[in-house]
Formats: structure tokens, sequence, C-alpha cells
């Protein structure tokens, strides 16, 4: 995926891609290497005329009028080239003086904009400024590390003065700037000294401020972090699929392959959480950048080391261009400064109560829809009880974008409609538990009579399911499932043993995948039944989770008669089916925090009880807690938008479904930490603080289970979005 969702965007991304591969080629930045710092790339007139430099500028400044997503885009797809030049500095410079005041934006945009003029901006130290009896300021001292300073003709600088801190754009001419040795060696910083300097009045930029110059810093240097993940995640995958040790590819292994899509995943809270930067504003434009400080810097980090340990031998050479992008990775997140500055920030305005909310932005054609949706929904809100759960489940309200009768064939916008609608109502869905991943099944592959039998009451939240899938040995390997189903007049007859079984004690039904034809492979001659859970031959016992609760259960099932009527699908092709069911399963355990509370908001409200400050420490571990919600709800976003969008979700919805189910234990682990001494009473939501979040931190460990493990969940990853090879079958 990419920082931009839009059709444009994507076109925009596609375009630089493209430019960028024919002119800025991996011989062209090699020759970078031992260039003169102060030599533009021959690249650069090309690039100004690509009208790449003022994206985000307004076009009376001779920009495109788009913003700052549209530069992040394509900052994104230049990080993935390790472009050298000032393109980088001099658009960071550019947003710095349009974010001010005053004559500057006229003096000196149209130059940033078409590449006639080069800028950067100092993110670290600043002047000191004096102004005399006139008022003129004069401003000396030295600040470094400037980046792309030594390439700048306009620099952006930091002043403080008997007002505050000041920013200035002063031109090269009157300044010391000297390029030092540099980390990253396609684009060099420099040192800027200053003795003296008049600054022109209209060289002040007024209404700048540091947290401004930041939080653009976060956007862009955090895009271009994104291009070098993706740089080190598309080449480390790649590698992965032809070099061959012990006789197999290395991506096979799943050290490797899970290793790859972890890269991914923190590719995608880069893409995530820069995004959404793009689009905050006010008090969330200072949490939702910070995020993103923390986010892509540590991603293009992270993911350049692990490409380097996945090439193994010939990444740590000289030779190999994946240390430029550890270089490059590494500078960026310097410049943006320690990681855990900008966490304290997160910690701080979460803390302060300051969030993000995740508003989507409806086409106008939206209003018209939600009239009749509001009406619908306020003759519903009137009703109480089974009453109102029945209407909801008949107006198709409950899984809205199923077909008509059983929902409406709502579009994405609709479902969005719906939701929001319900919620302002106060009307909240029949919780109908296993049953929501019942129904999506019996729509598709059930008889009209299965239907009508089963979907108006479970819609409802009248009936309780339970899923007999899960066998003593076959948990995640689901298809080795061993119960046997054996033909007898008038339907099936089944025998074997069921495990791990949510509410079986209380299930009325029950969905069972059991064997028809143990001579065919194993996922095929599989059959998918509907079970009454009151038939004779089912026992049920209850297994004591180290809660000490019974939610779920081991279930016997010894001469079951199961009738022809109630098998769903055809017979044999039960794997078809289950596939549906256990897709619906994974999407509903991603959506929230699967019953234990355990949020950031829950947590947060643990922090404003305990009556003290944090330490340090503290809010380190509370900032990457906040930082993780914070990716997961952005990624939710993109899925809904791609949706609303007529496009797939891609990654983010199997990234999303990963972070999902981990979250909720990093939330009680910090919780219980939070509490000190205090969690050694007993795990019982009665006893106060401490009792709540020593039972979340137990109940939360089955998260990453059932469901699909996390393990099976980065297999998925690293096979079907990075395409690596699949993990051998037993023998081969």
């Amino acid at each position: 995926m990419a920082i931009g969702l839009s059709e444009e965007h994507e076109a925009l991304r596609e375009s630089v891609t493209g430019w960028a591969e024919r002119h800025i080629s991996p011989e062209t930045v090699r020759s970078a290497l031992g260039a003169d710092a102060g030599d533009r790339p021959a690249f650069w007139a090309g690039l100004a005329d690509q009208g790449l430099l003022g994206l985000h500028l307004p076009e009376e400044y001779g920009g495109s009028g788009f913003g700052l997503l549209e530069t992040a885009v394509a900052a994104e797809a230049l990080g993935e080239r390790v472009a050298p030049g000032p393109y980088l500095p001099t658009v960071l410079a550019s947003a710095a003086v349009h974010a001010s005041d005053g004559k500057a934006r006229a003096e000196l945009l149209p130059g940033l904009a078409d590449g006639t003029v080069t800028g950067a901006v100092a993110l670290n130290g600043a002047l000191s400024g004096t102004r005399g009896a006139d008022g003129v300021l004069t401003v000396s001292g030295t600040v470094e590390p400037v980046l792309g300073g030594a390439l700048a003709d306009v620099l952006v600088l930091p002043v403080v003065t008997d007002r505050g801190e000041e920013w200035v754009a002063l031109s090269k001419e009157g300044l010391t700037v000297t390029a030092t040795p540099s980390l990253d060696l396609t684009r060099a910083v420099a040192r800027v000294e200053a003795d003296a300097v008049t600054v022109p009045a209209e060289r002040v930029l007024d209404g700048l401020a540091r947290p401004a110059v930041r939080h653009l810093a976060a956007i862009l240097l955090g895009a271009e972090a994104a291009g070098v993940a993706s740089w080190c995640l598309k080449t480390a995958a790649a590698y992965a699929k032809v070099r061959v040790q012990f006789g197999r590819p290395i991506g096979q292994f799943q050290g490797v392959k899970h290793k790859a899509a972890r890269m991914l995943v923190a590719l995608e809270q880069a893409h995530a959480t820069v995004w959404d930067a793009t689009r905050a504003t006010g008090d969330e434009l200072d949490y939702a950048a910070a995020v993103a400080g923390v986010m892509a810097p540590d991603a293009a980090v992270g993911c350049a080391k692990d490409a380097i340990q996945i090439l193994g031998g010939i990444g740590y050479t000289f030779e190999h261009d994946v240390h430029l992008y550890y270089r490059r990775a590494l500078s960026l997140r310097a410049l943006l400064g320690p990681s855990a500055e900008w966490a304290d920030a997160v910690a701080a305005a979460a803390l302060a109560g300051v969030g993000r909310e995740m508003e989507i932005d409806l086409p106008e054609d939206a209003e018209a829809l939600r009239a009749g949706v509001r009406q619908e929904i306020a003759e519903i809100a009137v009703l109480e009880g089974k009453e109102q759960k029945r209407a909801l489940a008949g107006k198709g309200l409950v899984l809205s974008h199923l077909p008509a009768p059983w929902g409406r064939g709502a579009s994405p916008l609709e479902q969005v409609l719906i939701l929001q609608e319900l919620k302002a109502a106060r009307v909240r869905l029949p919780q109908m538990i296993i049953g929501a991943w019942v129904v999506p099944s019996i729509v598709a592959y059930g008889t009209p009579e299965q239907q009508e039998r089963f979907l108006p009451s479970t819609l409802a939240g009248e009936m309780i399911w339970c899923q007999l899938f899960s066998e003593p040995g076959a948990g995640s390997d689901l298809a080795s499932l061993q119960m046997k189903a054996e033909r007898v007049e008038g339907g099936w007859r089944l025998n074997g043993q069921k495990i791990w079984t949510s509410v079986a004690h209380v299930a009325e039904w029950g969905i069972c995948i059991a064997r028809t034809d143990p001579s065919k492979p194993k996922h095929d001659g599989i059959t998918y039944f509907l079970v009454d859970m009151k038939s004779p031959g089912i026992t049920v016992r209850p297994l004591t989770e180290m809660t000490g609760e019974n939610l779920f259960n081991e279930v016997f099932l010894d001469d079951v008669f199961v009738p022809d009527d109630l098998v769903v699908g055809e017979i044999d092709e039960g794997w078809r089916v289950a596939r549906n069911t256990l897709s619906n399963e994974r999407v509903s355990l991603s959506s929230g925090s699967g019953g234990t509370g355990s949020s950031v908001p829950d947590l947060l409200g643990l922090v404003s009880r305990l009556g003290r400050e944090l330490t340090p420490a503290e809010r380190q571990e509370l900032a990457r807690v906040v930082c993780e919600g914070h990716s997961i709800n952005a990624l939710s976003m993109r899925v809904t938008l791609r949706q609303l969008a007529g496009a797939e979700p891609g990654a983010d919805a199997s990234v999303r479904k990963l972070l999902s189910t981990a979250h909720a234990q990093n939330v009680s682990e910090c919780a219980v930490s939070l509490l000190g001494a205090s969690a050694t009473v007993a795990a019982d939501m009665k006893l106060g603080d401490a009792g709540y979040w020593n039972r979340a931190v137990l109940a939360t460990r089955a998260m990453t289970i059932y469901g699909g493990t996390t393990e099976v969940q980065l297999n998925i990853i690293g096979e079907r979005m990075l395409g690596l090879p699949r993990d051998p079958e037993p023998g081969k």
C-alpha cells in the first residue's frame, strides 16, 4: 500500500515512481556518494518541471494548489529511491514559509516551487537575536545539523529573542554554511553560522512557531521514512523468494517469513499515522503528528535492520544499496529527534485528554441517503426490548451489507450512515456473538428453508450459537479435523470431540464441520452441519480458563443424528463454507477488545485514578500503547475509506487484524505495570482497578490464539501479501 488512498493519489504516486525510475537510478544514487555537497543533482530541473516542489503550495505562489498529503505521497515515492539532493529540505522549507504570515511568502514561495531556489530548515538548536532601537533584528550563533544546508539558497532558522522564539528566512549570503561529514552518504547535513547578520523585516516569519515546524517535519520526514521502509521490505521479500538455503527458499522458513510480515505491519502503521497527521488540525494535530513522529522513523530503521538481516552477508557489504537506506533511516530519525521525545509528547497529549476523532468526510449525496436512514431508525428507537431487536432485524439493519431480506445490500456509504445514526439514536444492535459469524455462511450457502428457519431469530439476537470447529488435534490447522460423519438413513451420524467451544453450555444450536470422506485430501471431504445442541448424544463439559471462568467447553458427540436438511452447502464441500465463517470470525475479533474492556480510554481512566504522576518510563510505555491504538484506528479508517471508494481494503485490513488481537493484551499489561504492588490482588472484576485489570491481563491471553493465532496471521500476511513461499506440506 502507500500513504495516499484515492485514485488521484495512486496516480500521483505511480507518476512520481515512474519518473524516479527513469531519472534516479541506483547508479545516480551511487554517483552522489562522492559528489560535492554543494552540487545540485542532475535530475533537479526535471524534478522541478514535474511540479513536485509545489504540490502543497497555493497556485498564487506557483504551486499546484493541493495539500501536504500530496507532497507526502511524492516524498514517499522519492524516499523509495533514496533520492539525493535538496528535494525534502526544500519542500519542508516552503511548507514552513507558507505556514507563516507576511511578505516572505510572496517573495520566496514562487522560487521554491519552481526549483530556482532551494531551501533548508534547522530543526535543532537556535540562533540568538537582538533588536536595536530601530526594531531591526540582528542574529548570531550556530545551528546544526541542518539537512541540505550546503545546497540551500534560503535557510529557515529559529532565533531566540526577547520576544521568545521567532523564525527567520535568511539567504545563504552573509551566512557561513559548512557541510559536515554525514552518516547519510547521499544527502549531507551542514553547520550554519551567523555573525551579526541583519534580518530584513520581510524575512521575519511572523506566526511561525516551533510546534508547526515540528508537525511539518514529522509528516514530511515521516513520509520519506515510509518510502525507505517500503524499499527495504520489497527488497527483503524479493530476496527471500529466491535465496535458497538448506534446499528451499529462505522465505519459506517461518523465522524469515514472520520477520518480513512484521516489516509490513510496521510499514502500514507508518502509512496510516503519517496519512492521518496530514488530515489533523488544532490540538489533534499535536497528537497525530507526535504519533507519526514515533511510528514512521522507527518503522524505517526497523525495516532497514530487518532487511539487512534477511539479506545476510550481502546486506552487510558496501556494494549493496541497503546500507544507504539504513543510513537514511537513521539520519531521518536523528533529525526529527529521539523517538522518546515524540513518545513523551504523545503521552502528554493523551493524559491531557487530547485524542483523535476519526471522522469520515462523506460525499455530498450522503445527506439525502442519511435522511431516510434516520427516519427508519427513529421509528425503531421508540420500540423496546425484543420488539426493537426484531424491527432492526426485519429492516435489514443488523448486518446491512448482506442481501435482502437478511440485510439490505447496503453500500459501504449506507453502512457508515446506519452505524452513525444508530449511535446518535442510542439504539444498540442485538448481541449475536457467534451468530454474527454464522449468518453470512447461511446466507451464502444455506437453503431457503434454512434461512427462514434460522436467520430471523439469530439476527434478532434470540438464538444462541456455538462453533463446533476446533478439536484437540486441529486448532489453527483446522483442516486436520478427525470428527466423523457417516451416512445413515435420512441424514448423518456424528462421532468425535470438539474443544475450545465458547458458550456451548448455553447454546441452542451449533455449526459443526466433520469429515464425510476420509479418502480425500484434508481440505476436501469435509461437510458443514447445523447441530441441535439438545440432541441425544451431546455431552458438554466446561473448561475452566485461567481466569477461573467457564466460557470454553469441550463437546463430545456420540452417534448424534443430523438430518439431511441441516447440511449447509454441498456434501464434502464444507471447507468452503467454513472459510466464510472463519473470515467473518477474524474480522469480528479484530474490531474491538473482545469483551475484556482493555482499551486505551479504559487505560487512561485508570491513570486518572492513580493519584500520582507517571514516571518517565511509565509515560514511554503508555505512549507505546496509545500509538498502537491510534495506528489501529487510522488503519480502520483507511479500510472504510477504501471500501467507500469501491476498492478492496488491501494490506490495511490484514495488518489491523493482527494488531488488534494483541492490542488488548498490551493495554492490560501496561495497566498492571502501572498498578505496581497493588496488582497482587485476585483477578476479580469486583475488587476495584487491580482486580479488574488482573482479570483482563489473564483473559486477553486468549486473543492471540482463538480466531487464528498470531503466527498463522503472520503466515497469511507473508504468503498472501508479500508472495513468500508457502510452508512445505508435512513429509515433503
